[in-house]
Order: C-alpha cells, then structure tokens, then sequence
C-alpha cells in the first residue's frame, strides 16, 4: 500500500491508502476521495484545476515537464512547492508524500 497525506484549505488533515497496483494519478485519488479537485481537462496538464502544494515529499517526486510547469506558471498562488496532482502517478516512490489541496 502507498501512503499518502492529503491537507485540505482548512488544514485538517486525512491519511489515504491506495493500493500499490493501481493506475491512477494523484489528481483521480483525490476526486475519488471528495477532495474539490477538478481536473476539468481530464489529467492533461491543460487546465491547473487540479494545483496542490507538495508539503513533504517533493524531492520524491518525478520532476515537473515542460508542460506541468508551462501551466503552474499561469497560476497566481503559485509557491516553490506547487504541482499539478494530474501530473503525479500513484507509485511506490510516493509513498509518505504530503500534499494541500488549495481549493476550497
């Protein structure tokens, strides 16, 4: 299983355990799990409806692409740690990552 923190605008905090097998990115866990996530351009980094700010765990991940970081620079609360959670697959080098949703 691959553990994850999800933290949502109000600062209270949820464990998630997602299944090692699965494929899915982060940003189809977190509507899964209720969070306000959109993801209205279905996971193409197109959109910016899925921002999330990586808490702990960042240097886990795979770097952002050309693309991810092309549409993170169009937001206006943009921080050193954001990452669009499309652009997150769910995979073992997650594990224990930390991440804000920053929608309400």
């Amino acid at each position: 299983m691959i553990n994850i923190y999800v933290e949502d605008f109000s600062g209270n905090r949820q464990h998630l355990e997602i299944p090692t097998e699965i494929n899915l990115n982060l940003m189809e866990v977190l509507k899964a799990s209720e969070y306000p996530v959109q993801g209205t351009c279905g996971g193409m980094a197109l959109c910016a409806t899925c921002h999330v700010e990586v808490l702990s765990g960042s240097e886990q991940l795979n770097p952002p692409q050309d693309q991810e970081l092309d549409m993170l620079d169009t937001l206006p609360e943009l921080t050193d740690n954001s990452r669009l959670a499309c652009q997150i697959p769910i995979q073992e080098n997650i594990d224990g990552i930390i991440v804000k949703v920053l929608t309400e």
